[in-house]
C-alpha cells in the first residue's frame, strides 16, 4: 500500500470513528484492513465471517459514505474474510514497560480475536475484542472484590482435565467495578498457552453470532464449535435477548457444564433478577458460585488511582500526582473505577498540554463533573424480607409461605409495599419473589398499606423506621 493510500485510509477510519463513536468503532472496525483501491471499488478485509456479515448488514452505507468523502467516484465496497491468524495472548500477565513490547501486545490484540485456537477452527467464533491492559497483574484487589478475584484466578489457573470447582462462576456488580476486567484477565491468562480453548464473548456478540450462523445456514457448525470450548466467558449477560438465542444459550450452558467445561458469566444483577431470562437458565446460573463485587471502598479507590498513575508513567516518566491529590480523588470520586481512570487521564492531559505540575487546585477544577451526588443505596428484595421479618418477629420463610394468619399477613403486605416503593421491580417479579404469588396479590397489598399508613400513625412510624433501616 502506498503512503498516499495509507494516509487516505487513516482519514477514512477517522471519519468512521467520529461517525459511529469509539465503542462501536473498536467493537466492529478495529480489525478491518484496506486491501486495495481499484477504480470505483474499495477492497477491505476483516478476520471473521461474523464481522463481515455484521458490517455488511448494519454499516455498509456508513463505510461507503466515509470513503466517498475522500474519493467521490467510489461506489462499491467489497468486504472479504482474511485467512484466520493464530495469535497468542501476551506471554506475561503484566504489560511490559518497554514501548515496543506494549505496541506488540496491542497489535496482537487487534489482530487476534481473543480466542485464536477456536477461530482457526470456525470463523464464526471470533471472540469479542480484548484490552491488553486488563490482566490479573493490573487488577487492584480490595475487600469488595477479594472473593471474585480469587475465584476468577482459580478458574484461570485450571488445566484441561482438572475437576471444575465453580461452575458456572457468576460475577455481578454495578457498572465500572471490575467485572469485565476480571473476565478478560481470565481469558488472557487462559490463552497464554494453547492447552485450553478460552473464548470471551459479550452477550451481544453471542446473540448476533448465533443469528448470523442461522442466516448463513452454519448454525450446526457454530453450535459444535461453541461446545468444543474449554472455558466460555460471557460478559454483560443482562443484554441477552430473543427466545431462540436464549434457548441456544441454555443448551450451550447445559452442554458445557455437563461435559465438565468451565463457564464464567458476568452481569449487572444476580441471576434471580434477570427477569428476561428463562427460569431454567436463571436456576442453572444460580447453581454455581454467585459472587457480588461490592462498591469500591476508599482504600481500594486509592489503590486504583496509584496503579493508574504508575501505568501512565510507562509513557510519561515525569508525570506525578502528589499524595494529597490522590487522597482527595479517592474521597471525592465514589461512583466507579472508570471515573477514577478518567480523572487521572484528565490530570495527565492538563499537566502535559499546559506544562504544569498537578496540584490540588487543578484537580478540584478538572474533575468537578465526576464528583456526583451520593446515590441512594440499591435495596434488594431479600434485604426487605429479612428486615421486615426481624421487625415483626416472624421468619423470612413465613413471608414466602401460604400462611394466612394475621401475624404473617400484615408483615407480608408491608414487605410487598416496601418492595414496590423502594425498588424498580415489577409487580409480577415481586409476586414471584414472595412465594410465586400473582401480581394482583401484590397490588392489593400495596393499596392496602397505602391506605393504612395515611390513617394509622403507629403503622406509618413502623414503615418509616423500616425504610430508614433499609437505606442506611
Amino acid at each position: 500500500m502506498s503512503n498516499m493510500e495509507q494516509d487516505r485510509w487513516s482519514r477514512v477510519k477517522g471519519r468512521l470513528r467520529s461517525s459511529v463513536g469509539e465503542d462501536v468503532y473498536s467493537s466492529w472496525f478495529a480489525r478491518m484492513d484496506l486491501e486495495s483501491v481499484q477504480d470505483e471499488s474499495v477492497h477491505l478485509s476483516v478476520p471473521t465471517r461474523f464481522l463481515k456479515s455484521w458490517i455488511q448488514t448494519h454499516y455498509s452505507d456508513k463505510v461507503l459514505s466515509c470513503w466517498q468523502a475522500e474519493l467521490p467516484d467510489v461506489n462499491r465496497i467489497d468486504l472479504t474474510v482474511r485467512s484466520p491468524v493464530r495469535c497468542a495472548a501476551p506471554a506475561k500477565e503484566a504489560p511490559a514497560p518497554a514501548e515496543s513490547r506494549r505496541d506488540e501486545q496491542r497489535s496482537a490484540a487487534e489482530r487476534s480475536n481473543g480466542a485464536a485456537p477456536v477461530s482457526a477452527n470456525h470463523d464464526a467464533l471470533g471472540g469479542s475484542p480484548l484490552d491488553p491492559r486488563l490482566t490479573f497483574a493490573s487488577f487492584v484487589v480490595g475487600r469488595s472484590n477479594t472473593l471474585a478475584h480469587a475465584a476468577a484466578k482459580q478458574v484461570a489457573e485450571g488445566r484441561r482435565g482438572d475437576p471444575v470447582m465453580f461452575n458456572p462462576l457468576y460475577i455481578h456488580s454495578g457498572v465500572g467495578l471490575g467485572k469485565t476486567h476480571l473476565l478478560q484477565a481470565v481469558t488472557w491468562a487462559g490463552n497464554t498457552g494453547n492447552e485450553r480453548k478460552v473464548l470471551y464473548l459479550t452477550a451481544e456478540k453471542f446473540m448476533y453470532g448465533f443469528v448470523a450462523a442461522l442466516k448463513t445456514q452454519t448454525s450446526l457448525a457454530f453450535k459444535e464449535a461453541l461446545r468444543g470450548i474449554d472455558v466460555l466467558v460471557i460478559d454483560d449477560l443482562q443484554f441477552l435477548q430473543g427466545k431462540t438465542t436464549q434457548a441456544e444459550f441454555c443448551h450451550t450452558l447445559n452442554a458445557l457444564i455437563d461435559a465438565g467445561r468451565q463457564v464464567v458469566v458476568a452481569a449487572d444483577r444476580p441471576p434471580s433478577d434477570l427477569e428476561s431470562l428463562d427460569e431454567r437458565v436463571r436456576s442453572r446460573l444460580a447453581g454455581g458460585l454467585v459472587v457480588e463485587m461490592a462498591p469500591l471502598g476508599e482504600d481500594l479507590r486509592l489503590g486504583i488511582l496509584r496503579s493508574r498513575v504508575v501505568a501512565a508513567r510507562a509513557h510519561h516518566a515525569s508525570f506525578d500526582v502528589p499524595q494529597p491529590v490522590l487522597e482527595y480523588l479517592a474521597r471525592a470520586i465514589t461512583h466507579n473505577g472508570r471515573d477514577l481512570e478518567g480523572a487521572i487521564n484528565r490530570l495527565l492531559a492538563h499537566s502535559k498540554l499546559n506544562n504544569q505540575p498537578v496540584t490540588l487546585e487543578m484537580a478540584e477544577h478538572e474533575v468537578r463533573d465526576l464528583i456526583r451526588p451520593s446515590e441512594p443505596k440499591r435495596i434488594k428484595i431479600e434485604d426487605i424480607q429479612r428486615i421486615v421479618a426481624r421487625q415483626y418477629n416472624v421468619s423470612r420463610s413465613d413471608l414466602l409461605s401460604s400462611r394466612r394468619t394475621a401475624n404473617v399477613v400484615r408483615p407480608r403486605q408491608v414487605a410487598m409495599y416496601l418492595a414496590k416503593t423502594l425498588t424498580l421491580r415489577s409487580l409480577p417479579e415481586i409476586g414471584r419473589r414472595f412465594g410465586g404469588r400473582d401480581h394482583t396479590t401484590v397490588l392489593h397489598a400495596v393499596r392496602k398499606i397505602e391506605g393504612l399508613v395515611s390513617k394509622d400513625n403507629t403503622l406509618s412510624d413502623e414503615v418509616e423506621s423500616l425504610k430508614r433501616q433499609l437505606q442506611e
